[in-house]
């Protein structure tokens, strides 16, 4: 048997509890989680904020990563984001309260990850193709739709913060000229 540490979410089998047509979005969000803990473990809360090459923080993307789960989940629901979730969207990039070091930011990413995971489990086949609206232009989309966009979107930040932790690192462990 394959070592399972090693070896991605989607080729371990089936996420217990979760539907056969949610698996990919339970095996992104897994995934993403895994990557931005080992990645982050250790990352100094210093480096938190830097923005090499003016790309978005690590902090932006933690900030961002917990905050768009939950509001493609909200849509998901049929619901509109309430005021807490607007205000939470306009301080992404910058530290707040609750949200400045390293270990807040992947306590709540991790949070949220979970909630949407429990979400997940919990969403019927049914629905998938039930018609949902997306901000305030109430843009068209499906349960599914936000369901699969949440994940894939998770991963495109899981990426990008992928990327820029390490540059951040390289430049903090590299002699200054």
């Amino acid at each position: 048997m394959a070592n399972t540490v090693h070896t991605e979410f989607w080729l371990r089998g089936p996420v217990p509890g979760v539907p056969p047509l949610l698996q990919p979005v339970a095996h992104a969000l897994l995934q993403a989680s895994q990557e931005v803990d080992q990645l982050m473990s250790g990352f100094p809360d210093a480096l938190l904020w830097g923005r090499p090459g003016g790309v978005a923080s690590p902090g932006f993307h933690l900030q961002h990563l917990a905050g768009v789960l939950d509001r493609l989940f909200t849509y998901a629901r049929g619901h509109m984001l309430n005021e807490a979730q607007l205000a939470d969207l306009a301080t992404e990039g910058v530290p707040a309260e609750g949200q400045s070091t390293v270990a807040q930011l992947l306590n709540r990413f991790n949070i949220q990850i979970d909630k949407a995971l429990d979400e997940v489990a919990k969403t019927r086949e049914d629905t998938l193709t039930n018609p949902r609206t997306v901000g305030r232009g109430r843009l068209p989309s499906t349960v599914g739709g936000l369901l699969f966009h949440a994940a894939e979107h998770t991963q495109r930040h899981t990426g990008q913060l992928l990327v820029t932790a390490r540059i951040l690192t390289h430049e903090f462990r590299q002699p200054m000229e």
